[in-house]
C-alpha cells in the first residue's frame, strides 16, 4: 500500500479548506434562497486558492521536498485515497441527515441535504467540493505532464503541451467565474450524496486527467500541426458556447433587460413573474452550453490523438494511449444527454404551458439542427 499517496489527497483537501477560509473574499448572493426567501451567500475565492496551492507545490518541488511528478509517482495510491475519502464523505453527509422518504440506496446516491453549509455559512459544501476537485485535478494535470517532460529529457509533445494549457485554462476559467456557477443546475437542483460528493472528490480530479494519464509514459513522436490547429479551434468554439451561454443566463437572471455583450437583445417568454430566455445563445438550442462542454472535451482528446510511440508500449498500454483520451468526451455525452432529459421534465413540471411555448420556439435540445 502506497501510504504516502493514500494520505496525500486528504492533506491537500485540508490545505484547500484552510486557504479557502483564510483568503479574504467578498460575499456573493446566489440563486438559491433560504426558508425566509433571502438568497444564500457564498465566498468565491477558488482561483486564489488554486494559485496559492500550485505556488506552494512549486516551491516545494523546486526545493527538492517533493518530486515535480509527485502525483504521477503516487497516482495509484492517490486514486485509492480519493475513492475512500469520497465514500466516507458520502456516508457521513447522508446518514447524518433525516431521510426524505426514499429508498436508502437512492438517497445515498442522490443525497438528502440540499444546501449543507458549515462554519456559520463560511463554507458551502457544494462549492467546496467543486473547489477541492478542481485543485487536485490541476495538480494531477501538471504532475502527469511533468512526468512526460522528464521522460523525454526536458521536451514535450506539442499536443500534450496544448492539452495541459487548454485544460488549465478550463480549470482557471471555472474558478474565475465561480459566481456564475451559483446559477447552474448542480447548485440549485441537486442534493449532496455519492453523485456530487464522491464525484467531486474522487471522479472529477482523477478521471478528468485520463488523457494525460494515458499518454504521459509514452516517449518520442510529435503532433501534426493541423491536428493542433483543429484541436485549438474546437476548444475555443466550445468555450465560447459554454461560457457565453452560462454568462448570458447569469446576467439575465440579475437583470432581465441586460443586453449581453452589447449585441444580444434579451428576448424572453413570460408568464407572471416567470421568464424563459430565448435569444442569443439560448435561441440556438435549449442547452447550447452542453454542446460547448462536449466540444471542449473533444478538443482536449484530439490534442492527444497522436500520442508518441504507441507501438513501443505493451499492447494494453498502446490501446490505452490510443483511446484513453476519448473516454473524457464520451463521459460528457453519457452525462449531459440524460441530464438534458431530466432538466426537461423538471422545467415542464415547473413552467407548464410556458415551457411548452419555449420548446416550440427553441426546437433543438442540444445540437442546433441535429438534436
Amino acid at each position: 500500500m502506497d501510504l504516502v499517496g493514500f494520505a496525500a489527497p486528504l492533506c491537500l483537501y485540508a490545505l484547500t479548506l484552510l486557504l479557502h477560509l483564510a483568503i479574504p473574499t467578498p460575499w456573493i448572493d446566489g440563486y438559491v434562497r433560504d426558508d425566509d426567501g433571502a438568497p444564500l451567500r457564498y465566498r468565491c475565492n477558488g482561483m486564489l486558492v488554486l494559485i496559492a496551492v500550485a505556488t506552494i507545490q512549486g516551491l516545494a518541488a523546486n526545493a527538492g521536498v517533493i518530486a515535480w511528478d509527485f502525483w504521477w509517482q503516487h497516482r495509484v495510491g492517490v486514486l485509492a485515497g480519493v475513492v475512500t475519502i469520497g465514500l466516507v464523505f458520502t456516508l457521513v453527509v447522508v446518514l447524518t441527515a433525516p431521510s426524505q422518504g426514499g429508498a436508502l440506496l437512492r438517497e445515498l446516491f442522490l443525497g438528502r441535504r440540499e444546501n449543507p453549509r458549515v462554519l456559520g455559512g463560511r463554507v458551502d459544501v457544494k462549492m467546496f467540493l467543486y473547489l477541492a476537485g478542481a485543485v487536485l485535478l490541476q495538480l494531477n494535470l501538471q504532475s502527469f505532464f511533468a512526468h512526460h517532460v522528464l521522460l523525454r529529457g526536458g521536451t514535450a509533445v506539442p499536443g500534450a503541451a496544448l492539452h495541459l494549457a487548454a485544460f488549465s485554462f478550463f480549470v482557471l476559467d471555472y474558478l474565475f467565474f465561480e459566481r456564475v456557477h451559483l446559477y447552474t443546475y448542480d447548485l440549485f437542483a441537486e442534493r449532496v450524496g455519492f453523485k456530487l460528493g464522491w464525484g467531486c472528490l474522487a471522479f472529477y480530479p482523477s478521471f478528468y486527467a485520463v488523457g494525460l494519464w494515458a499518454v504521459a509514459d509514452c516517449g518520442g513522436g510529435t503532433t501534426p500541426p493541423g491536428g493542433l490547429v483543429l484541436a485549438m479551434a474546437a476548444f475555443v468554439a466550445g468555450w465560447c458556447l459554454a461560457r457565453g451561454a452560462n454568462l448570458q443566463k447569469y446576467l439575465f437572471k440579475l437583470d432581465p433587460n441586460h443586453r449581453f455583450l452589447g449585441l444580444f437583445e434579451p428576448v424572453a417568454l413570460e408568464q407572471g413573474d416567470r421568464r424563459l430566455l430565448c435569444s442569443g445563445f439560448w435561441g440556438l438550442s435549449r442547452h447550447i452550453n452542453y454542446l460547448g462542454e462536449i466540444l471542449m472535451a473533444s478538443a482536449l482528446a484530439l490534442a492527444l490523438s497522436w500520442p508518441p510511440d504507441w507501438a513501443a508500449q505493451t499492447s494494453a498500454h498502446g490501446w490505452f494511449a490510443a483511446f484513453g483520451p476519448w473516454l473524457y468526451p464520451l463521459y460528457y455525452v453519457v452525462l449531459l444527454v440524460p441530464r438534458e432529459r431530466d432538466d426537461h421534465r423538471r422545467c415542464a413540471a415547473k413552467y407548464g404551458p410556458l415551457w411548452e411555448a419555449y420548446c416550440r420556439r427553441v426546437r433543438w435540445r442540444i445540437v442546433p439542427g441535429i438534436y
